[in-house]
Parts: structure tokens; C-alpha cells; sequence
């Protein structure tokens, strides 16, 4: 993220009050639908082997209390925070004596979100942090250097909003916009009305990176695939970034409003538009329910494979998932942390390590083949760095990006 966003980060963040800080794979083409969530927290006893050395590594206590600080929407949202935690859960699955405990932050406020790391920061010893409301945690992790810290969708940042790096903090962003346009790409190889649209939750950077990818996807189906679509935005729904700046797309305004998401569903639908892709956490299921309710309307998952989410009965409305391949990046820093070789930074994933892609694995999606096809050529061309899809922060615009001429 460019130093001229953390300047104007600062606004968001100033409530923070904070001080600065120093110094098991998936396949994302083929993902497998995502474990049940559950609110509970795994008991296990101590283990007197703390801090022992083994072969000049120090040993990690096996016994990890791991907090997972989630947005309203809680763990078991179906989408973001739930494949987080799903990565925890695998994490447990092969390390029985860890624990966790699920904390719903309630407001998605930023300072709110601090705060709620703040208060159980003593109680931990790892704490993951799920999405860009807790970018300010960074004089925490400065304060807390015994505390290891898994940072998804944000980069840590201090009092004036300045991006930092942090020994404890392992930060991983992703290259949303690269999910969002595979999953534009589909949306406008497969609609039979011509016009498809994204519905976000709020417009922090992964949100509009979906958002811009889409449409960079829409472009490019049109421009070099023989595709006509439109993408329809609703004025009244536009967003508006961490640098105030109208992004124009269709927001909820929240990650856990499902009325309101299926009245901007419902209103999309009633436009015309007969295939959705929802970027909205708790949000996108009320568009769900709107897409359900209505007919030959198919969705657009995100984040994790959401087919099971759109069964109607006998038919099923997803068409396919956009993935961001957040859980198996969380396990991999869980058993750094239990190995010693955790270090901290900040990293940007994407189709090149395999952490964005989409769901083509037969019985969990609803495209052509000839689809599948184009979407694995254009996949390749992703990775390889031919086609870059536009984002909130990269000087990219939708419609013109590295690709599409």
C-alpha cells in the first residue's frame, strides 16, 4: 500500500490513538466447500514444555491460546472470517492441545476493532485479526512483543496511519482484484440478460479491489472474448474509499446487514441483472435470499467455495466462487509460530502463490466448459503477470489495464 494512502488512513484511523512499532495447500481453481464454524473454544491442559530448545530452534508451548478478532459477522459467516478460521481449526486439527477463542468485534469501527485487541491482547499467546478495521494495532504489537500477531486483509500501521513493518506481526494482503476478475470474467461469458453486477459491504481496499477486478473481467470478456455485458451500478448504493474518493459500485454500507443486502440485490435484479457477484460478507446472504427469491438468477461466492450456500431447493444459484485462499495462509503462520520459524512482514498474495483463483471442481459450480477454458487461460496470464487487473491502489483503471489492448 503507497505512503500516500497511509497519510490519508490517518482520518480513519486517528481514534486509535496508537503509538508505532519497529522493525497444507489448496488448490484456488479447485477449492473444497468450507468446514462448519463453531463458537466455541477448544479446552487443553498446560504443557510444562514452554520455551524448551530442540535442535537450536526454540519450541513454541504446544498448548497456543489463539484469539480470532472477527468483524461483526462473526466466524461463522460462510465467506471471509469463517475461512479464516477454518485455517485455525486445521491448525488444531494436527495440533489438539491449542486453543481458540472467537472474539466478535460488534461494531466494525475502527477504533472499536483496536480496542477489542487491546482488552485481550494479556490473555494470548497469537492473535489473528480479520480485516482492514485492524490496521492500527501496530503499538499493540509493538507493546506486546511476546504476542504474535496474523494480520488478514491490512497492513499494520501507527498513530498517524503510516504503514509499518513489525517483528510479531505477520500481514498478509491480497490481490483481490485478481478473484474479482475471474469472477467478472464468468459473470460476462454466462449471462443471458447482458448485465451483471458486484455488491460490496464497505468500501475498505479488498472490497474495491473486488469491485475494480470485476469490472477489469467484464472488460476483458468484452474486449478479447466477443462478450457485450454491462455492469450495472446503482447511484444511491456508490461507495466511498478510505481516501473519500466515490468508487462508484453498489455497497451494503456494512458486512453484517442482511436487509439491506437484499434490497440492493432485489434492486439489481429488478434492472435486469441475472448474475451477481457478492463481495459483502453477512451482508451477501440477504442477496442470496433476493436471487433465491427470484428466477434464473444465479450468484457469484466469494472469498471460499459458497455453493453449498446457494441451494434453492433442487437447483442451486451460485454460479461459481472467487477465492482468496485466506485459511491455508493462516495455518502456514501457526505452524511457523509452533516451529519457530515464524517471521514477521508484510505480504501481498496472489495467483502466483496460489491465493486468489476461482472454483472449477466439478459438482461445485454451474459453468460451460468453453467457460472453464477461457478462465484457465486467463489464469495463467494472471500469474504470469500478462493481465493486471485494476485495484483500489494500483494506478489501474477497469477499463484500461495491462492486457486488455
Amino acid at each position: 500500500m503507497k505512503k500516500t494512502l497511509c497519510a490519508m488512513m490517518a482520518m480513519v484511523l486517528a481514534g486509535s490513538l496508537l503509538t508505532g512499532c519497529g522493525g497444507g495447500n489448496q488448490n484456488p481453481t479447485s477449492a473444497a466447500a468450507p468446514t462448519e464454524a463453531s463458537s466455541t473454544l477448544a479446552e487443553a491442559p498446560d504443557d510444562p514444555k514452554a520455551g524448551e530448545e530442540s535442535n537450536g530452534v526454540e519450541s513454541v508451548n504446544a498448548a497456543l491460546k489463539i484469539a480470532i478478532v472477527s468483524s461483526p459477522s462473526g466466524v461463522d459467516d460462510g465467506s471471509f472470517n469463517e475461512d479464516n478460521y477454518n485455517g485455525i481449526l486445521s491448525f488444531i486439527g494436527l495440533h489438539p492441545e491449542a486453543t481458540v477463542t472467537p472474539v466478535r468485534e460488534e461494531t466494525g469501527d475502527t477504533a472499536a476493532a483496536v480496542q477489542a485487541v487491546q482488552d485481550i491482547v494479556a490473555d494470548y499467546d497469537v492473535i489473528v485479526c480479520c480485516g482492514f478495521q485492524f490496521a492500527a494495532i501496530g503499538a499493540i504489537a509493538n507493546d506486546n512483543p511476546d504476542v504474535k500477531f496474523i494480520l488478514v486483509d491490512s497492513y499494520p500501521t501507527d498513530a498517524e496511519g503510516t504503514e509499518v513493518a513489525c517483528d510479531n506481526v505477520y500481514a498478509m494482503q491480497f490481490k483481490e482484484q485478481e478473484s474479482g476478475f475471474f469472477a467478472g470474467l464468468a459473470a460476462a461469458l454466462e449471462t443471458k440478460t447482458g448485465k451483471v453486477a458486484v455488491v460490496n459491504g464497505i468500501a475498505y481496499p479488498s472490497n474495491v479491489n473486488y469491485q475494480y477486478g470485476f469490472e477489469s473481467g467484464v472488460n476483458y470478456a468484452n474486449g478479447k472474448l466477443g462478450s457485450s455485458a454491462e455492469v450495472v451500478e446503482i447511484a444511491s448504493y456508490a461507495g466511498t474509499d478510505v481516501t473519500n474518493a466515490n468508487v462508484g459500485g453498489n455497497y451494503v454500507g456494512s458486512f453484517a446487514d442482511e436487509a439491506t443486502g437484499k434490497v440492493v440485490g432485489k434492486a439489481l435484479i429488478d434492472q435486469g441483472c441475472d448474475i451477481i457477484f457478492v463481495a459483502a460478507g453477512g451482508s451477501g446472504n440477504g442477496v442470496f435470499t433476493a436471487a433465491k427469491e427470484a428466477s434464473g438468477v444465479k450468484v457469484i461466492g466469494c472469498d471460499v467455495d459458497q455453493y453449498d450456500d446457494g441451494v434453492n431447493g433442487a437447483e442451486n444459484i451460485i454460479l461459481t466462487s472467487g477465492l482468496k485462499v485466506m485459511g491455508m495462509n493462516v495455518e502456514k503462520q501457526l505452524n511457523a509460530i509452533m516451529d519457530g520459524s515464524f517471521v514477521g512482514g508484510n505480504a501481498l498474495l496472489g495467483a502466483d502463490t496460489d491465493s486468489t483463483g476461482f472454483v472449477k471442481e466439478d459438482g461445485r459450480h454451474q459453468m460451460s466448459a468453453e467457460t472453464i477454458e477461457k478462465l484457465d487461460e486467463a489464469y495463467g496470464l494472471v500469474k504470469d503477470g500478462t493481465i493486471v487487473p485494476a485495484a483500489n491502489f494500483n494506478n489501474i483503471q477497469p477499463d484500461d489495464f495491462p492486457g486488455l489492448k
